[in-house]
């Protein structure tokens, strides 16, 4: 089983707190910091081995200077969720996050952030031709990519033909379309699929979509940052969801 990296006060504490079994080593800068302590304590409560490091080290160890003078060395784990238990779970409440491409490891990790908070179901990734999760990725979402499952799918297209088929409405977002994203109310099984950055969505999964919608722009800018109309797109859906009473 290969091993992996993760950093950052907040992406370590969940770590620890959901997967201990697949912690190796606890790596902190200061044993006296109060922050570190607790990653330090949970640690040892799980039989975690735990050393210090001087920051240099740690900053050579994680190859960036924003580990928070904290490093985890981790097992890596086999997804929680395949695409196929994705699809056998389709239900009327089902949310999930479709992501055509992202590029920007801190978009990812936005994102997943973000996920985590609405309470996403999963969250899918195309295999090649783009970001993985790595230790920036896990970093920025804060424990959001410890806790909601991410697919890889080879053909994200595909992919959104089989959800089609199991009942999930498919919603892209996308500057050419008609619809606002506040026209609709989101009743049922969704799918909020976003493209990447400065290209968005490829041709073939707009194709895939059964609604196009856009963000209303009333200033000079043209777009969003991906991660942050991730945000505002599944906030709406869970107000559209709460004001017609569905979970």
């Amino acid at each position: 089983m290969s091993s992996s990296i993760v950093y950052g006060v907040h992406a370590v504490l969940r770590r620890l707190q959901q997967a201990p079994e697949l912690c190796i080593e606890l790596i902190c800068a200061d044993k006296r910091n109060p922050r570190l302590l607790q990653l330090i304590d949970q640690a040892r409560d799980a039989g975690i081995q735990v050393r210090t490091e001087t920051r240099a080290g740690l900053k050579q160890l994680s190859g960036t200077d924003k580990h928070q003078g904290c490093l985890l060395k981790t097992r890596d784990s086999k997804p929680v969720m395949d695409f196929q238990q994705c699809l056998l779970g389709v239900n009327q409440n089902s949310l999930l996050l479709v992501l055509d491409g992202i590029q920007d490891p801190h978009n990812l990790g936005a994102c997943l952030r973000t996920a985590d908070a609405c309470g996403i179901d999963a969250v899918i990734i195309p295999r090649d031709r783009a970001v993985k999760v790595n230790a920036t990725v896990r970093k920025v979402a804060a424990g959001g990519a410890e806790s909601v499952p991410i697919i890889e799918v080879t053909n994200i297209a595909r992919s959104l033909k089989d959800l089609k088929q199991a009942g999930v409405w498919i919603y892209g977002t996308s500057d050419i379309a008609e619809e606002s994203l506040y026209d609709h109310d989101y009743r049922g099984p969704i799918a909020l699929v976003m493209g990447a950055e400065g290209s968005g969505l490829r041709r073939l999964t707009l194709e895939s979509c059964d609604h196009l919608v856009r963000l209303p722009m009333r200033g000079q800018v043209e777009s969003l940052n991906v991660s942050v109309a991730t945000g505002v797109c599944l906030y709406e859906i869970l107000r559209s969801r709460s004001a017609c009473g569905q979970a």
